[in-house]
């Protein structure tokens, strides 16, 4: 082994303080401490972080398109189009569907709503909506029942078969001019996705409703195409699929469209890495200045052990296992705290709001009904190789200085 036996009983000596060596032994363990806290808290954060991005990006694939093949007006034969698009390799679906914004007015309440338009296939097809129903049947998407997000639901009490007007930003020519157009609608299904946006403002009817609503005629907005390979493959299938559509149409992928808070998620949490490790690097010097200490107070010690046959090798490996010990057992220790914490976040925010009244996570602002927090181990294990490398490394320069005391200039004045 590394360490003798001798040396691992003489730095769990040191460690073990005696009531002389108190203040010594304080600051070892505000080292530890600090190690420990800096650990979990770098833990926490990038799982919490980890899990924003992971979930941002689940739901945007899960709810949105991969690719977005538009024009600057309807798309006529789409239904060719989309058969074209479904032969590029990496292609799982290509879906026309309308797609704009309107006005829900309901008792004299007003509030802007993104409307999708979707055939009864392509509906039953996307399990994002599909699949995550609360009331009513997927069967019952039609004519002109559409389907609203359950948070909608409850801030305006509507329920399945009641009826909703939305008003189109398009104006209808008429004997007596421009007018706004209405669509009278009613509810057909509720649908609980998880996110916000979706739940609170998305209303999803039928295609030809939609034609007819936006007045595309036979045409639709757009195409949306997803990809067996969304994250690795998106580059490749974006160039191909614009080579098979033609110059005439824009290809948008959900990289592309969402780049601001791809960008922003991935710049702060470098810059959250960056910052809390210095918690790491501020526990670390307190090694240093718990060793030097110790080494000092034990000069008489140091010695005696040299004078007794102990090499400079061996008063170093002391010295710097003692130091060492400190970095490890506060990593684990973060480790252990910060792993628990992230498994159980959930409900210590739903205790602390208990506690409180007050609401820490509003999924309002957040878009996500609960906190998400993903361990990703890889990153679990640079953290404690950064916590150790820089215990160790803190630790060398006072054992390496243990190591040059002479002797009897340490025993003349004892």
């Amino acid at each position: 082994m590394i360490f003798g036996a001798f040396e691992r009983m003489l730095a769990g000596r040191y460690l073990r303080a005696r009531r002389q060596e108190g203040f010594i032994s304080v600051i070892a363990g505000f080292s530890l401490l600090g190690i420990a806290l800096g650990v979990a808290t770098l833990i926490i954060v990038m799982s919490v972080m980890g899990g924003f991005r992971t979930e941002f990006v689940s739901k945007i694939l899960g709810l949105n398109a991969h690719l977005t093949v538009s024009t600057n007006g309807p798309i006529g034969d789409y239904q060719a189009l989309a058969a074209r698009l479904k032969t590029v390799p990496q292609v799982t679906r290509a879906t026309p569907l309308v797609e704009g914004q309107a006005l829900l007015t309901l008792n004299g309440f007003a509030t802007g709503l993104q409307v999708r338009g979707l055939s009864a296939a392509d509906f039953a097809a996307n399990t994002a909506l599909s699949g995550h129903m609360v009331d009513g049947k997927v069967s019952d998407f039609g004519d002109e029942r559409v389907a609203i997000g359950l948070r909608m639901a409850e801030r305006l009490h509507l329920s399945v078969g009641d009826p909703i007007v939305l008003i189109s930003p398009k104006m209808t020519n008429t004997p007596f001019g421009g007018m706004l157009r209405k669509g009278n609608f009613h509810i057909g299904l509720i649908f609980n996705v998880g996110v916000f946006d979706a739940d609170s403002g998305l209303v999803v009817m039928p295609l030809a409703a939609a034609q007819s609503f936006f007045q595309t005629g036979d045409g639709v907005t757009e195409i949306d195409v997803d990809i067996a390979n969304p994250e690795t493959g998106i580059d490749r299938a974006r160039r191909d699929i614009a080579h098979e559509a033609g110059p005439d149409f824009r290809v948008i992928d959900w990289q592309q469209a969402n780049f601001l808070y791809l960008n922003a998620l991935d710049t702060e949490k470098s810059v959250m890495f960056l910052i809390l490790t210095l918690i790491i690097l501020v526990a670390a010097f307190n090694i240093i200045s718990s060793l030097i200490m110790l080494v000092k107070d034990k000069g008489a010690d140091i010695a005696i052990l040299r004078t007794m046959g102990a090499t400079r090798g061996m008063i170093m490996r002391i010295f710097f296992l003692t130091g060492a010990s400190i970095g490890a057992v506060g990593a684990a220790s973060g480790v252990l705290i910060g792993v628990l914490f992230v498994q159980n976040i959930e409900p210590l925010r739903q205790f602390i709001q208990r506690l409180t009244g007050t609401d820490l996570f509003s999924a309002a602002l957040y878009l996500f009904p609960q906190i998400p927090a993903k361990l990703d181990w890889p990153q679990v294990l640079l953290i404690v190789a950064i916590a150790l490398g820089l215990s160790f490394l803190f630790s060398i320069i006072p054992a390496w200085r243990a190591s040059r005391i002479d002797p009897v200039e340490a025993l003349r004045y004892e």
